[in-house]
C-alpha cells in the first residue's frame, strides 16, 4: 500500500493549463500502475489516464487524449498529470490512485487513493 497526496488543482479559464501532482509514500510505489480519475458532481468516478510501473505504457480516456499527459518519476515517488486546452467539461475532483492488479481503467481495481484535488474550468 502507498499513501497518496494530490496537489495542483485550482480555477482556470477554458483553454488554460494545469499540472496536477501526486506524492506517494510507501515502499511499493515503483511496482504499481498509477492512474488519475475524476468525479464531477452527480456523476460516477471515471478513468482519465494511467501509466505502467515503468512509465513505458500510458492510456488515456478518449475525452482527454491529445490534451492531457500522464508521467511519473519513480525516484521521487511522484506522478503528474499535465492538462492543456482545458474545457468546462473537465471540471471535477481529480484523484490519484495506485493498482497492483495489472489494471488500467476500472476504479474498483485500484487499491490506494488520494483525497482528491478540485479542478474548475470556467467558460
Amino acid at each position: 500500500q502507498v499513501q497518496l497526496v494530490e496537489s495542483g488543482g485550482g480555477l482556470v479559464q477554458a483553454g488554460g493549463s494545469l499540472r496536477l501532482s501526486c506524492a506517494a509514500s510507501g515502499r511499493t510505489f515503483s511496482n504499481a500502475a498509477m492512474g488519475w480519475f475524476r468525479q464531477a458532481p452527480g456523476k460516477e468516478r471515471e478513468f482519465v489516464a494511467t501509466i505502467s510501473w515503468s512509465g513505458g505504457s500510458t492510456f488515456y480516456a478518449y475525452s482527454v487524449k491529445g490534451r492531457f499527459t500522464i508521467s511519473r518519476d519513480n525516484a521521487k515517488k511522484m506522478v503528474y498529470l499535465q492538462m492543456n486546452s482545458l474545457k468546462p467539461a473537465d471540471t471535477a475532483v481529480y484523484y490519484c490512485a495506485a493498482s497492483w492488479r495489472g489494471s488500467w481503467f476500472d476504479p474498483a481495481d485500484f487499491d490506494s487513493w488520494g483525497q482528491g484535488t478540485q479542478v474548475t474550468v470556467s467558460s
